[in-house]
């Protein structure tokens, strides 16, 4: 159970701003065969999820109070083009290293709906995870 909870950790951080290595933390633990690999992949799934979604929360917080020039760095300027240009499809790639949570601040940004953007998030996190998880069963 130390295990399941240190997963959900770990890929929640991945998922914010803070940089982390959800995918070693799961490979390692499909590796080890501690619990079901479809148990271990939905705790990522779902930690991961709910990391982006924050970050998609703070993006909506700060559309509220700061212009895009004065607050985003040219990475968020670039994603926000990205996701504006794309919509909601763009949060498909919000398992990327490094433009992914740009992607979700974006989203958040431009205050893509909650549901189609959650629903698209959790697929893109989904399918990274399952990758990582046949790579090491």
């Amino acid at each position: 159970m130390l295990e399941l909870w240190g997963l959900f950790v770990s890929a929640f951080i991945s998922s914010t701003i803070a940089p982390g290595g959800s995918e070693a933390v799961l490979a390692y633990l499909v590796a080890e065969q501690v619990e079901p690999v479809i148990l271990l992949v939905a705790v990522a799934t779902i930690g991961n999820t709910l990391g982006a979604l924050t970050t998609w929360w703070l993006g909506s917080l700060a559309a509220k109070k700061f212009s895009a020039e004065h607050l985003l760095d040219s990475k968020k300027q670039k994603a926000l083009r990205w996701v504006q240009h794309w919509g909601y499809w763009s949060l498909l790639f919000s398992w990327l290293p490094v433009v992914g949570d740009a992607l979700c601040f974006a989203g958040g940004w431009l205050k893509l709906p909650l549901f189609i953007s959650t629903v698209l998030i959790c697929a893109g996190k989904l399918f990274r995870y399952l990758f990582v998880a046949y790579w090491f069963v």
